[in-house]
Order: C-alpha cells, then structure tokens, then sequence
C-alpha cells in the first residue's frame, strides 16, 4: 500500500519528467528537418498555386548576375481590402518561391510605400502606378520593379488580380529580361513595307510601322532577305509576313529551322488590302499569300479563295465622301468571346481587329495539332477573293451574305512532331544529281511550336493604331490589341 502511494506519487515527476524529454525529442526533430529540407517547399494549395513552372525554372537557374526585385505593396492602405490582401500575399509566395529556386541570385524586397515616404517616390521613379480602391483614401500600390547589375531596370506597373491566371508568366517575364540584358534575335522575312525604307515617288524613307517600332524597342530585329537559303542559329524566333513568292530553297530553310526547334510566327493574307501590288503591273499583282507547301505536310492549311465575313463582328467603317457610318462584315473586330483564354497570348486582350482575314483548316489525320487563337462567331460566312476584287463595298457584299453557322480559326498554334515539306531534302536543278544535304532533318525531333495568323492586314498602323505629331515626336494610341497579340507571340 505505501509502495501504491510512493508510486503514485512519483507519476507527476515522471510525468513532467517525460514531457521535458518529449520536447526536446521535438526540438531535436524539428532541427533535423530544417536542415535537411531547407530550401525545399511544398505546395498544399488547391490548385498547385505556387509550384513552379519547368519553363520558370530554368529561368531562375540560369541567372548569372544578381537580380533585384522590388514588391511594392501599399500594405497599410489594404487593411479593409481583403480581396487584394489575399492576392498580395499570393504573390509575395510566389516571388519567395522564386527566390528560393535562384540559389540567391535573385533577392526580394517587399516595400510598403506610405504617402509622401521616401519609398512612395521610388515607386514613383520606378513607373509603378497606384489605384484608388475600396474604402482607401490613400493610393495603393501594387506593382513590382526590378534592377540588375548593368544598370537596366523593368516593371509591372500594376499587378491586376483578374489575370491571376499569368502571374508566374509576367514575373518570370520580368526576371528573364533583366537576367538577359541582351535582346532576343528576332529574324524578319517580309513581303510588306514594315521598316523604313526608301520611297522613290517621295523621295524620301518612308516611316516604318508601329508595330515594327515597338518590336526594336523590346527584341534585336534583323531583316532578312527574301531570297536566303539559311537561318542563322542565333536567330530564336522567325516572323514571316506575306509570303508571296517565296523560292523552294528559302521554303526549305524556314522548314529546317522549325524541325530543329526554332519558333515561328507566320502571317498568310487570301487578299491583303495593304498590298499595293506591283506598280508595274496594270491589273495590281497577285494579292494573297500562303505556306501551304510548308504547312500542308503537317496536315494545316489556309484558303487562299475566301475571307472571313462575320455579321456579329463586323466594324462600323465611314463611307463615301461624307463618311456616312456602315458595318463592314470584311472588318472584324474580335472581342474576348472569340480569343483563346488559356493561351498567354490571347488571354487578357480586349480587342483585335482584321481585314478580309482568312482561315485555317486542319486534316482529320494530320501529325499536328492545332489549338484555334481567334476565331469568328458563329454567324461568320464565306466570300470569294474575285468578287473582293470586283469590289468591296460593304454594301454590296452583304447583299447575299449567308452565315454558315461554323466558327473560322483566323488564328492559331500549332504543334506536334511533325514531318518535313521535303522529305527528300532540296530538290536538286534539273540535269543536277539529287542528294540529301548533311544534316537534313526528316521530322522534328520535338514538338515544333508555330503561330499562324490568316491575315496580314492587322498588322498595319490604319487597323490597330493611331499616330500624331507632338511636338516633333509621334505619339501612337492603340485603339486594338493587334500590336499585343504580337508582342506576345514572339515572346
């Protein structure tokens, strides 16, 4: 009995004995684990929110160079905005997890830019624009910069929480610019007039378009000659536009460069209205163009007898002298409902517009896939290429205009292993022996990874932008996301 109560009054020593030894046991535990897992992170969130991209991360083990990247968020000014809260630390995690991916090259600093503060006007100086929201009376900032050690800065002026969906894509953008002060090489193989060049009849150079001016100002644009019969390797992505006559053996190169990986944006026209044709032929030349001898062997093709008309897109255009207004079904202006929301592309643009654009079929059986960009609606229609030469007044076309019913892909993405227009290599000349050329590919080895665009009009000035003078400098306004769309492509 005395040994009973001896026990039992030996338990609560035991016991807190035990729960000492319990905790160190954790202690001891926990500090194993950190070491071990240091650095590792996993993402229990429902839809893998924070789980890096493949693509993000050879971006972020790749920098050479320290990159700094500045989160400035109006913390302070959000208290009563738990929305914006939510996103903010969404997109603090995620550029801890790119921090984390970087091996220290990347470094993050979160700032709290309070008003009239030292840190509002490094925001400001930055570019980062505030927004008035909810019950705020301060500005809020939510935006991030970013500096690397050459001196070049980049920013998102304003991280917009409904395109949630490209947050990983627009920072990784915004790291990989400054991890790679040197611009990509775009090569630009073109038909139309889009860089300055010289005007006989002016006598002069005439102005190149916008959207080739916004393309230097981001990428290292090489022209390249219409004739070439190689691409070089350092070229990343390949921008044709309006292919009208081009040789087998430039065809064949372009076929090349795709099967060994290289990116193409591709832009074919059934009829071209910004084609001035050939001066010295009376009837205006040949309008249209097309890559059906490249990509009719992966199963894709555009048809070069009919436009796209569309009763639900059609745009109002003035007519006549007295510009009287009239929808035009051979202008289109595609809104969102006609876009492609998955693809970074297409996916936060408002508006794109074409003119008599074309469209883009796939074989039952082709080794590519196809994945439609933009397409018409549904009361979309077919009209000839000969009536549009006759005429084209809206009018008249829509006399006997009939929707078909079906949506038209004016633009897409194409992919797949797929197989060369030449299988054989280049055709020899006639009276040549025929041979393989060294290095000739077959068939991709990879998935190629093309954008084909059925119209080249959209990428003229008087269809997405207008231009001023001011003061010496012009001044362009984008009224559609046409100059977007390619950004983003060659991207």
């Amino acid at each position: 009995m005395n040994k009973d109560h001896a026990g039992d009054r030996r338990s609560p020593l035991f016991s807190r004995l035990g729960l000492v030894a319990l905790a160190l046991a954790f202690v001891a535990s926990v500090a194993l684990i950190n070491s071990a897992f240091r650095g590792v992170q996993v993402d229990l969130t429902e839809n893998q929110l924070y789980t890096l991209s493949e693509g993000t991360g050879k971006i972020l083990g790749k920098i050479a160079e320290p990159v700094h990247v500045y989160l400035f968020y109006s913390e302070k000014a959000t208290t009563n905005i738990p929305a914006l809260r939510t996103y903010a630390g969404r997109i603090r995690e995620m550029l801890e997890a790119f921090a984390a991916r970087s091996e220290g090259k990347l470094i993050l600093q979160v700032i709290d830019p309070l008003p009239f503060s030292e840190e509002e006007d490094r925001a400001s100086g930055f570019g980062l624009r505030p927004i008035n929201a909810g019950n705020s009376a301060d500005p809020i900032y939510l935006g991030v910069a970013g500096t690397n050690s050459v001196g070049d800065d980049d920013i998102i002026p304003f991280l917009d929480p409904a395109k949630e969906a490209f947050l990983e894509y627009d920072l990784a953008k915004l790291v990989y610019t400054l991890a790679n002060p040197k611009k990509p090489v775009i090569g630009l193989l073109s038909e139309l007039p889009l860089t300055a060049e010289f005007n006989p009849m002016a006598r002069q150079a005439s102005q190149p378009w916008v959207i080739a001016e916004q393309m230097r100002q981001l990428f290292d644009v090489r022209t390249l000659d219409p004739g070439l019969e190689e691409i070089a390797d350092d070229i990343k992505v390949l921008m044709v536009v309006h292919p009208k006559n081009l040789s087998d053996a430039t065809l064949y190169a372009i076929d090349q460069f795709v099967l060994r990986g290289g990116r193409a944006l591709l832009f074919v026209d059934p009829f071209a209205e910004v084609d001035q044709g050939d001066p010295a032929d009376p009837s205006g030349g040949r309008r249209s163009s097309n890559l059906n001898r490249l990509t009719g062997a992966w199963g894709i093709h555009t048809d070069e007898a009919h436009v796209v008309a569309d009763d639900r897109y059609a745009m109002t255009v003035g007519l006549g002298a007295d510009s009287r207004p009239v929808r035009h079904l051979g202008v289109l202006g595609i809104e969102p409902a006609g876009m492609s929301h998955e693809d970074i592309i297409t996916g936060s643009l408002n508006l794109m517009t074409f003119a008599f654009p074309g469209y883009i079929t796939r074989d039952q059986d082709a080794p590519a896939t196809l994945q439609p960009l933009v397409e018409s609606s549904e009361l979309a229609g077919l009209i000839p290429v000969e009536r549009l030469a006759i005429t084209s007044d809206p009018e008249m076309l829509r006399a006997d205009f009939k929707p078909t019913g079906e949506r038209y892909v004016l633009a897409a993405r194409i992919s797949g292993t797929v197989p060369s227009a030449f299988p054989k290599g280049l055709p020899a000349p006639p009276g040549s022996p025929s041979a393989v050329p060294a290095g000739h590919l077959a068939a991709a080895a990879e998935p190629v990874n093309v954008v084909l665009v059925a119209d080249t009009d959209l990428l003229a000035d008087q269809l997405w932008v207008q231009s001023q003078d001011y003061y010496g400098q012009r001044v362009h306004t984008a009224f559609a996301n046409n100059g977007d769309f390619v950004i983003n492509a060659l991207d």
